[in-house]
Formats: C-alpha cells, sequence, structure tokens
C-alpha cells in the first residue's frame, strides 16, 4: 500500500485547527501517517491534538484490528514554520509528503483513495512512481466554507520551469515522494517563500532523476488564504522574486514580473 505522510504545522490554533484534523482523520485510505509539528502552543491547540489521536486510535482497520491512521505530535519551539515543516520532512516515513497546515483540509473524505486510484499507484511498482503529484485547489474562508477556486491553477504537464508564471501549483496540492524530498530540506533562510523554492527544486530533482510530474486532475485541497504570507505580502512578494531569480536568472525574472504589472493593469 501507498502511504502518505500528511504534516501539519501548528502553533495556538486552535480556532481553525479542528476541521483540518477532521479532514485527515475522515480519511477513508488507510496508509496515513499524520505528523503533527506544534511550537509549543499555550491555547487549546495541545489538548485538541491529543484529544485527535485518541479519537484516531479508535478507528481500527477491519484488516489488521489497528488504528488505520498513525498520528505523532511533537511540540517543541522551533524557529518559525519552516524549520518546522523540515522537522516533520525529517520524520516523514510515507511515500509522498504533503503538508496541509491548520485551517487547509482535503475536500471529500475519499480525496486520498481518489489519488491512489486516479494515479494508479497501487499498481505502479516502487521505483516508477512520479517524482510529484500535484492538483488543483480551492480557497476557503475563515469557516472553511467554499469561495472560489486558486486563481493559479496547474498547467496540463508541469515542470520546474513552469513557477517562473507564479506558483502554479498550491503547497497543500504538491504531493512530493520523500526520497527525493528528504534530500531537499527547505531553505530556512526565507521567512515566507521556502515552499517555493522547495517546489522549484523538488521538480529540478525529479526531472533529473527522469521520473513524471502527474496531474491529478482534480481538487485535493481546501486552502484558507490567511497566513503569513497574505500578512506579509510585500515581504512575500520581494522575497519571492529572489527566488524565482535565483532559479530562472534576472533578466529572465524581470522581464516575467513586467508582464505581471502589465496584465494586472488590463
Amino acid at each position: 500500500m501507498i502511504r502518505f505522510t500528511v504534516v501539519t504545522i501548528t502553533y495556538n490554533a486552535e480556532a481553525v485547527l479542528q476541521r483540518t484534523l477532521d479532514s485527515v482523520l475522515r480519511q477513508t485510505y488507510e496508509g496515513v501517517e499524520h505528523l503533527i509539528i506544534d511550537g509549543a502552543s499555550t491555547d487549546g491547540t495541545l489538548p485538541m491534538l491529543e484529544a485527535y489521536k485518541a479519537a484516531n486510535d479508535t478507528h481500527l482497520s477491519p484488516l489488521t484490528s489497528h488504528p488505520s491512521h498513525k498520528v505523532i505530535i511533537l511540540s517543541e519551539p522551533d524557529h518559525g514554520i519552516y524549520d518546522a515543516m523540515n522537522k516533520g520532512l525529517s520524520q516523514a516515513s510515507g511515500d509522498y509528503i504533503v503538508y496541509m497546515n491548520a485551517g487547509d483540509c482535503f475536500p471529500q473524505d475519499d480525496t486520498l483513495e481518489q489519488i491512489v486510484h486516479r494515479c494508479g499507484l497501487s499498481v505502479t511498482p516502487s521505483a516508477d512512481l512520479p517524482g510529484v503529484l500535484y492538483g488543483n485547489t480551492d480557497i476557503v474562508d475563515d469557516e472553511g466554507r467554499y469561495l472560489r477556486p486558486r486563481r493559479l491553477q496547474p498547467p496540463a504537464r508541469l515542470t520546474w520551469r513552469s513557477f517562473r508564471h507564479g506558483m502554479l501549483v498550491c503547497h497543500q496540492a504538491f504531493y512530493a515522494r520523500c526520497d527525493i524530498a528528504k534530500n531537499l530540506p527547505y531553505d530556512t533562510r526565507y521567512r515566507y517563500s521556502a515552499d517555493v523554492d522547495w517546489c522549484i527544486r523538488v521538480m529540478r530533482e525529479t526531472e533529473r532523476m527522469g521520473l513524471s510530474l502527474y496531474n491529478i486532475n482534480m481538487v485535493v485541497a481546501n486552502y484558507s488564504e490567511e497566513g503569513e504570507t497574505t500578512r506579509h505580502h510585500r515581504e512575500s512578494l520581494f522575497e519571492r522574486y529572489r527566488v524565482m531569480a535565483s532559479h530562472y536568472g534576472q533578466v529572465s525574472t524581470f522581464l516575467m514580473h513586467c508582464w505581471f504589472v502589465v496584465r494586472s493593469m488590463v
């Protein structure tokens, strides 16, 4: 069975965390490892996590009589969200890793089951597994209610060069093979855009290895827009420019951003 590691980063997130936990708990697919990396929360987050783990442990697989999902909680101070993401990455033991942070959720109870079916993962030899699986994202409000599709949509054929046009695949809809991702930790010199840099590096390595990037062709994540990038929009834009310039060159990045400005005025 293909196994998914879902990593959730939390810090004082009790207001939005429950829908994320419920979403993972309800996944009908059994091969799920849920790593929750908490930054030593001081609100009600930790009791909520312990209650979630207890609820998960009562969901027994009819095949093994053991919990269908594996839940691991780590709570300790960190040096920011990307440091916490690296902690999750280092502990992941699944075939694929995806980040589903507090407030984000799977759109359906069988989302992971559908991904396995659509990608043919149950019959693909492990050495031939796609390096990246990617899908679409819907935007939800603070209550988890649907608002609209994400403005940027993934292309039919994704390459590492695709992100010259922006982050076309949301981080929560980007499934990376763990054996590739573990060798490419997040660059913690970035405060807001290390996820963009990480996705590009994972895609570059995937292509170098001759592996495919597979379009799932379905909505695989409901994403809450409010986050560090939204709250620090200006700083995030400058940092993202640096990330893109480091991968695509200064001239190409400058010209592309000129086009972004023109497009926004049309």
